[in-house]
């Protein structure tokens, strides 16, 4: 038996054997209408078959359903072209879900007209998942920066791990912007936190250095360890003299109050 000989029963039990969701639609008919939904598509939206078929599917959209994609699935239908797409859609209980939607254009020879064939998958687990992770991302850029405030005009800003280029422009930024914005006559930037000081840590911050000079806002070094000041030495040349250093921050406070 070849796939011509399959029977319409078979064939029917196969795409609704599959938890993908899949719909045929006829672009030639007003509306482009849902002529045929499988068992998963019900199962995906919660509408019925009756409820479905004759519809266009928008009625899946809501009112965060991104615009450009529904643009993007409008045009290939008028072009006769695949297109894969990640758009939000809704059950018909009005929760929603992200459709990983592929919709290609099918031609009957037979019938001289073409037909379009989507193909829906739930991917909501996989979208949060991302989003979870572009959190996590932001929030460690936050903490790139995490300024902790000790009196009126003496804060403290913590090196934390292995610094770089990009984090030490963020601490620029955020250091900048957070003296300005709160007066702050001292920045304390504690080293204790550095996973290993490098050339390059000392060189960024020679230059935040520089940037608070400008502001007016004295920094102070503390949790400088024995390998920091041989390092110190080894870049002496890239430290200005003026820079204060203390051993804890408990030191930098006993010397202060």
């Amino acid at each position: 038996m070849n796939a011509s000989e399959l029977s319409e029963e078979i064939l029917l039990a196969a795409l609704n054997y599959t938890r993908a969701g899949v719909i045929i639609t006829d672009p030639s008919q007003k509306d482009n209408p849902i002529l045929f939904a499988n068992e998963g598509f019900i199962s995906m939206t919660g509408y019925s078959t009756e409820e479905v078929i004759g519809r266009n599917c928008r009625f899946l959209q809501g009112a965060e359903t991104n615009e450009e994609a529904v643009n993007e699935l409008r045009k290939a239908v008028q072009d006769k072209q695949s297109l894969y797409v990640e758009i939000l859609n809704y059950r018909k209980d009005g929760s929603s879900f992200w459709n990983g939607l592929s919709v290609d254009p099918l031609y009957i020879a037979s019938e001289q007209k073409h037909y379009f064939v989507g193909v829906q998958k739930d991917i909501t687990q996989r979208k949060c998942a991302e989003e979870n992770f572009k959190n996590a991302l932001s929030e460690i850029e936050d903490l790139s920066c995490p300024i902790v405030p000790l009196m009126r005009d003496i804060a403290v800003l913590p090196l934390i791990g292995k610094m770089n280029e990009r984090r030490f422009r963020i601490v620029n930024t955020g250091a900048s912007d957070y003296v300005s914005t709160h007066s702050i006559k001292k920045l304390v930037v504690d080293l204790s936190g550095l996973v290993s000081a490098s050339q390059q840590d000392f060189e960024g911050i020679v230059k935040l250095s520089g940037i608070l000079r400008l502001m007016g806002t004295e920094m102070v070094l503390t949790g400088v360890t024995v390998q920091t000041a041989k390092m110190a030495i080894v870049s002496e040349q890239l430290l200005p003299a003026d820079i204060r250093v203390a051993t804890t921050i408990k030191r930098l406070l006993e010397e202060l109050i």
